[in-house]
């Protein structure tokens, strides 16, 4: 085929027979370097590759995604690491570029959603990132080029079947983007909105003071909310995604589950977690689904025997009193959400999460309920003016 266009091994699934990529006005602004990427890898790729350009873009720091099912399960520039993070997200053995210390925020966002990921990243990937990718479960990686030991490393992966892209950083898509549906054509112009800190100037509560560290946050929310399937709310901090609640029909389930995530990425920093005893040669995503059990306020008779068996001595389990009492330290988190906050009932939960910072759409029938409720837990609220759905 020309370089315009790529075959695929088949499309969403396997009787999908007939599939391929291909571009009208010309080359394919990528290249398969290694491995033969698949439909939804491509979806996945493409995808991601423009979220961490705008954040590399806005934030002006190496930024990675860790992306599945066209919805990333974590997001994060380069921001260091603290010992306990580095212990959660199984670094703390590695010396880490900061390139390499984006992948390890974006993967330890949610590490039991991250398995089998798809990988992107802002900058040309260099050794200590390729050794990192190289040791965790992932599907492919796209990024605008690979230092040759890091190709090397990453060629090697499954068997030499791991799937390497690298993208053209300077392309620029059309302005119109088309999709078919059913045998119909469905056109609209490209959202090219670039969250900035315009987004975040019309603060509508008592609280307007918007810290460095808050503002970036924000804007890691409004970033990964454009490139997650609709309806969604990010929970952000530290310059990273903690909570993703993505493709969900009602907002308050899109908070809740966010918040959820959120929690559980702040209880894996619990000394309790980072002390627990893994049986020998234990794989690292069996160790994501035990710590994830082990945070789960009861299991069956049936899980709970299996679960044991991850552990050389089985760990007393946290209770809900010490579970609530460890995420009373999770503070000053960002709160971004694709549309409007219809109902308070989303501020009360973001709250128990640490929430402090509020950005939305604006334009409900109760945006004043809802900057009420944001003021009775002294958060600072602001309205974009700005819809980021995608599907």
């Amino acid at each position: 085929m020309s370089d315009k266009e790529l075959a695929l091994r088949y499309g969403c699934n396997p009787h999908q027979t007939q599939a391929r990529v291909y571009h009208k006005r010309g080359a394919l602004p990528f290249t398969v370097l290694n491995g033969a990427p698949g439909y939804i890898n491509l979806l996945d790729a493409l995808n991601a590759w423009q979220l961490v350009r705008e954040l590399r873009q806005v934030l002006d720091l190496p930024a990675a995604a860790s992306f599945k099912h066209v919805s990333p399960a974590g997001a994060a520039v380069a921001v260091p690491l603290s010992a306990p993070l580095a212990r959660a997200c199984f670094v703390a053995d590695l010396e880490l570029s900061p390139l390499a210390t984006a992948y390890a925020r974006a993967r330890g966002a949610d590490r039991v959603s991250s398995y089998g990921d798809w990988i992107a990243l802002s900058d040309p990937v260099d050794e200590p990132t390729a050794r990192l990718i190289g040791r965790e479960v992932s599907d492919g990686v796209i990024a605008p080029g690979y230092a040759p030991a890091a190709l090397a490393i990453l060629s090697r992966k499954k068997g030499g079947k791991y799937h390497v892209v690298e993208v053209d950083p300077v392309y620029t898509p059309s302005d119109t983007e088309r999709r078919h549906v059913f045998g119909i054509t469905l056109e609209q112009q490209r959202n090219a909105h670039l969250a900035s800190a315009q987004d975040l100037a019309n603060v509508v509560t008592q609280r307007r003071d918007l810290p460095a560290a808050a503002t970036r946050d924000l804007l890691v929310a409004l970033i990964a909310l454009k490139y997650t399937q609709s309806n969604s709310v990010c929970l952000a901090v530290d310059g990273q995604v903690i909570g993703m609640g993505a493709g969900q029909q009602s907002r308050i389930h899109c908070t809740r589950l966010a918040a959820t995530k959120a929690d559980t990425w702040y209880l894996r920093q619990h000394p309790a977690v980072l002390d627990l005893r893994f049986r020998r040669g234990l794989r690292r995503p069996d160790r994501d689904n035990a710590i994830d059990q082990y945070l789960l306020d009861e299991l069956t008779p049936a899980e709970e025997h299996v679960w044991r068996k991850s552990f050389r001595v089985v760990p007393q389990r946290l209770s809900v009193d010490e579970k609530q009492a460890w995420l009373r330290g999770l503070t000053g988190v960002a709160l971004g959400s694709d549309a409007f906050i219809p109902f308070r009932d989303n501020i009360d939960r973001a709250a128990r999460s640490g929430v402090k910072y509020v950005v939305h759409t604006g334009g409900s029938l109760r945006d004043d309920d809802v900057a009420a409720a944001a003021d009775e837990y002294g958060m600072v609220m602001a309205v974009s003016g700005v819809r980021l759905f995608h599907h």
